[in-house]
Formats: C-alpha cells, sequence, structure tokens
C-alpha cells in the first residue's frame, strides 16, 4: 500500500528529489499525496552493465574478426602460425640438447648464436629472391634446406662428431625462411590503400602478427622443455624441423592470398631497403631489441638449471611471451594517433624501463618471484615491435617488402645472436643473476637509439607520421 502523507499541495504530480534513486512520483489526491514505491533499478542497471561490457568486447574484437571476413586469411594465418612455432622451440631446444652432452652453457649458446648470425647474410638474400619469383616458388627449398640443418645438428650431437659440425650444420638452419614476414606482406597487399580503413586494418594485422609470434615463443620454449627433458635432449629440435617442413608446405599451398611479384619500370629498379633513409636507423633498434630476447632467453635457461627446475625453464620464459602477447593485441584494438616514430621511441622507452624487472627478482633466488617480473617486462615488447614493423612497412618500396622487413627480423635475429652469446658469457662469469643486467642494457640501447631518431626526425616524413 502507498504511504500516505499529508500535503496542501494541489492535484498534480511533484517529484521527489535527492536519496540517489530515479525521482518518484508523488500523486496529489484530494488532500493527500500518495508515494509511489521507489522503482527497482538493481535489474535494470546489472542488465545494462552486461550490454555495455558485451559492446566493449565486441569492439575489442571487431578489429581482428574484420581481418578474416573474407575466403583464404585463415588458411595461411594458421599455417604459418604452424611453421613459426619452431622459431620459439629451436633455441630453447639446440640449448638443453648441447648443454646436456657437452655440459656447456657458453658452447651451447655460441652454437645457438650461429644460426641466427648467418641469418644476417642468408635471409634478406632469401627474402630477394621471394620479390623476384614469389613466396611459393622459394619456401619449399629454403625449407628443405633449413630442416636438413635441423637434422645434422641432432646427429652430430648424438654421435659425439667434432665441435666445428655443431656450427657448421646450425649455418645451415639460416635458410627458414621469414614465414613472419611473408605473413606480413600478404596483408600489406590485401590492405594497400592509403585510407584510413586500410591503415586500421594493416595496424591489426600487424598486432596480429606480433601476437602470434609471441604466441609461438610463449608455447615453443615450454614444449622445447617438456620433449628435451622427459624423452630425450634431441626430441625438441626433432619435433621443430617437422612442424617447420610441415607448415612450411602447407603455407606455400595457399596461393590465393599470395601477393604478386612487384614489377618496376624498365630500367628503374626499387630503391635498395638499405639505402631508403631511415630504415638502417630502424635496423639498429631492431638489433639492440634481439639482443634483450637472446640474452634473457638463455640466461633464465641457466638460472631455472642452477636452481633444480631445469623443466621449468620454459614454463617461466612463456610468461614474458605471455605478457607481450597480451599487450600486442590490446594495443592492436586502439586507435592510435601522432607520429608513429615518437610512438616508437616511447615504447622502447618502456621496455628498458620494464626490463629491470627480472633483474631486481633474480636476486630472490627464486622462480615464483622472478615469473611475475618478467611477465610483467613482456609488455612492451609487443607494442614495440608492431609500432617498428609498421614504420618499415611505410618505409620500404613496394617491390621489395619482402626484403625490407626480412632486414627487419635479420637484424632482430642478429641481436639474438649478440645477446644468447653475452648472456651465455655473463652466466659463465658473473653468474645466472647478473646475467639479467645484460636485457636493460640492451633495452636502454635500443630506446635511446629510437629516441634519438625521433628527435632528429625533421618534418612529418613518411616514417614518422
Amino acid at each position: 500500500m502507498p504511504h500516505r502523507t499529508s500535503s496542501p499541495s494541489p492535484a498534480r504530480p511533484v517529484y521527489a528529489r535527492g536519496g540517489g534513486e530515479r525521482r518518484t512520483p508523488l500523486y496529489a489526491v484530494g488532500g493527500e499525496t500518495l508515494v509511489a514505491a521507489p522503482r527497482p533499478e538493481n535489474t535494470e542497471r546489472t542488465r545494462g552493465a552486461g550490454l555495455r561490457t558485451g559492446a566493449a568486447r565486441a569492439r575489442w574484437l571487431a578489429p581482428y574478426a574484420r581481418l578474416f571476413e573474407p575466403p583464404g586469411r585463415r588458411a595461411f594465418t594458421l599455417a604459418g602460425l604452424l611453421a613459426r612455432l619452431p622459431a620459439g622451440m629451436f633455441s630453447v631446444s639446440a640449448i638443453l640438447m648441447i648443454a646436456s652432452v657437452h655440459g656447456s652453457y657458453a658452447l651451447a649458446g655460441a652454437v645457438a648464436a650461429t644460426g641466427p648470425a648467418a641469418s644476417a647474410v642468408v635471409a634478406p638474400l632469401t627474402a630477394r629472391l621471394v620479390d623476384r619469383y614469389g613466396q611459393a616458388r622459394v619456401t619449399v627449398p629454403a625449407v628443405a634446406v633449413a630442416v636438413a640443418g635441423m637434422l645434422s645438428l641432432v646427429l652430430c650431437v648424438r654421435y659425439g662428431a667434432p665441435l666445428w659440425t655443431l656450427f657448421a650444420a646450425q649455418t645451415a638452419t639460416a635458410a627458414t625462411p621469414n614465414v613472419g614476414g611473408m605473413s606480413r606482406a600478404r596483408w600489406a597487399h590485401l590492405y594497400r590503400g592509403s585510407s584510413p580503413r586500410d591503415e586500421a586494418a594493416r595496424h591489426a594485422a600487424n598486432s596480429l602478427e606480433q601476437a602470434m609470434d609471441e604466441l609461438c615463443f610463449m608455447l615453443g620454449p615450454v614444449i622445447a622443455a617438456v620433449l628435451c627433458t622427459s624423452l630425450f635432449p634431441e626430441a625438441g629440435t626433432l619435433t621443430a624441423a617437422v612442424l617447420l617442413f610441415g607448415g612450411g608446405l602447407l603455407f606455400a599451398a595457399q596461393r590465393r592470398t599470395e601477393p604478386p611479384v612487384a614489377r618496376t619500370g624498365k630500367g628503374t629498379p626499387a630503391v635498395a631497403p638499405l639505402r631508403v633513409p631511415g630504415l638502417p636507423t630502424l635496423l639498429a633498434v631492431f638489433l639492440a631489441t634481439g639482443a634483450v630476447f637472446g640474452a634473457l632467453e638463455v640466461v633464465t635457461v641457466a638460472y631455472a638449471d642452477g636452481l633444480g627446475h631445469q623443466a621449468a625453464a620454459g614454463a617461466v620464459l612463456a610468461l614474458q611471451a605471455l605478457g607481450s602477447a597480451a599487450a600486442g593485441l590490446v594495443f592492436g584494438s586502439l586507435n592510435l594517433r601522432g607520429p608513429a616514430g615518437r610512438r616508437f621511441a616511447l615504447c622502447t622507452g618502456a621496455m628498458a624501463a620494464l626490463m629491470t624487472l627480472p633483474l631486481l627478482a633474480s636476486s630472490a633466488g627464486a622462480l615464483p618471484v622472478l615469473a611475475p617480473a618478467l611477465l610483467a617486462a613482456g609488455m612492451a615488447t609487443a607494442p614495440t615491435m608492431v609500432t617498428g614493423m609498421t614504420l618499415v612497412q611505410r618505409l620500404t618500396p613496394p617491390a621489395r617488402l619482402n626484403e625490407g622487413m626480412t632486414l627487419a627480423v635479420t637484424a632482430l635475429l642478429g641481436g639474438v645472436a649478440a645477446g644468447s652469446a653475452a648472456g651465455g658469457w655473463a652466466v659463465e662469469h658473473l653468474g645466472a643473476s647478473w646475467g639479467y643486467a645484460v636485457p636493460p642494457a640492451a633495452a636502454v640501447l635500443a630506446a635511446l637509439i629510437a629516441s634519438a631518431a625521433a628527435a632528429s626526425a625533421a618534418g612529418p616524413g613518411r616514417g614518422a607520421s
């Protein structure tokens, strides 16, 4: 029953104020006012909150959902993911395999560094062939050579071959094609326009590709560590060879989305990427960033081994990739404005700051303390890579796009090689805990180069806009 209060108000509706509820109507009848019961709003608010949450989730996923609406895109994306998974496995597998047989992380780090170092020469040549003859015609023979190198390394370690054969076999793996670069080239071709819609799609595609790279480096070390420690030392490398062979062939078979070979006018060859203003500076940043990854990998494996938890090394490394993948997906859903060069400098600065966390956490001598530090440290790496790859795509001539992106990956792998060697040396001579000083030092170098490039850029050039 309505509550009755006396009131001299006229016979018309008036409204109560305050109380945080919706204004309640007071119906004046005769000399009394009938106060209607307050409307229940909890159900409406809960329903509204659910709708807002669902709408926010839909907006967050919408840029990625639109990428896969046309046919053929899921196929090359999944095949590329399968072919890239060995990239996260092979280094850890080689380190565990060689260290378990020869008992030296310095040797293991040096051998693991040989492949990326050789890629600095081989990979750009392979990418140049891709630009000239197409992805499918080059991918198949390149995968065959790389798999042969992996199998040779297994045989050399298994049967105690001379140490120089380990380096020779590892060098052959440099023929591994840059599947990630070729996948990004497909997206760049599919969204090659200059409209805001195409630019947003390229940003989302680059973020998705980076997240898949991080997924490979998240799952790869875990798979490698489990296989090498629970089965036999060579199991990780053998599995990586099988995945690369199968994934590479499947990727090459996706001809519908393969970009056509770009033709330049007769007598006017495309400018070499290394001669494009601004690109060498970007490559220097990628080189320093790669050193962060290479050192972090070797040092973490040695740190976990020193605590008697070698099998957990892959899982701990996966947390760094998990943080990076999550940050990359969120980054890709944002509508970014402002100069990309300045954003690149900010991302590298954040990476340098976050990479100090594993160094601080390693002094505790416990993996549960190190794990969240690695998770947080990874959150700036994907935005750095996404922004850097976007700048490379803007700067590189279309006829040599695969070569330009492969040069970026090659610089990254060269940095991984240097970081692996530096990390292995630091572990041997300073201890695993102090080995964590190498990643932040390399990240600071990357931030300094990116900041200097952003500060010296004159005007809103292609690489800065």
